[in-house]
Parts: structure tokens; sequence; C-alpha cells
């Protein structure tokens, strides 16, 4: 089954720049339909208005992380499916650890360019 390109993406960071960077490669890549969010509350919120094929967040935020935004994301039942990679610039194991733990589909280290974000998204939502 291929991948839907127009599904729509979220993607959470607190960095305006980073989530312009991500953008772009999403676009690279072929995706458009993307909405931001800069912290894990707001996309919470905006996840419970919208159904998100995929949620791209950034670990390190205020007031609520990645890693909670994903647990969050985990127990509630609508929003349980939702395909979600973890953005860090560490790569400390308990981190990944954590994440795993917490349900994460996969998990991406900063910095990174189009393929491996393609190579990442292609393992958690298969070929497009």
């Amino acid at each position: 089954m291929a991948v839907d390109l127009e599904m729509p993406v979220l993607i959470v960071d607190d960095y305006k720049t980073m989530l312009r960077i991500i953008r772009n490669l999403l676009k690279q890549i072929g995706f458009n339909n993307v909405d931001e969010a800069t912290d894990g509350k707001a996309a919470l919120e905006r996840m419970q208005q919208r159904k998100y094929g995929l949620v791209i967040s950034d670990w390190n935020m205020e007031p609520m992380t990645g890693l909670e935004l994903l647990k969050q994301v985990r127990v509630d039942e609508s929003l349980r499916e939702t395909p979600f990679i973890m953005i860090t610039a560490e790569s400390k194991t308990e981190n990944v650890v954590a994440a795993k733990e917490a349900g994460v589909n996969n998990y991406i280290v900063k910095p990174f360019n189009a393929a491996t974000l393609k190579s990442k998204l292609t393992s958690v939502l298969g070929d497009f």
C-alpha cells in the first residue's frame, strides 16, 4: 500500500528554525499537508481536533516534552495508533529506551537530512 503524501503531518518543536527545516525536508520528500505546534501541549490540542497520519516531535520542549506528548498520545483511545517519530539532539541509550517503552515508532538524532528522514518515514509508514 502506497503512503498517502496528502495525509496531514504534525511537526512539533519549540525552535522555529527546526520547524522550518523539518517542513522543508518533508516538502522535498513530497509531504505538503504539514501543521506545526511549538510544544507538546499545543500538539495534543491539535491532535484532538484533527486526525494526523504522522507526528514528528522534538524531545526537549517546555512545558510538555516530546516524551510526555508521546505518552499522552498512547493512552488516548482515539490517538493511540498515530505513527510517532521522535527527534532529539542526544542519542543517549536511556532516552532511546524511554521512547521505545512509551511506544515511539522511530527515532531520529539531529542533525539529519532528507535521506535520513525518508528512510525513517519508510520504516514507519511503508514505501512511497
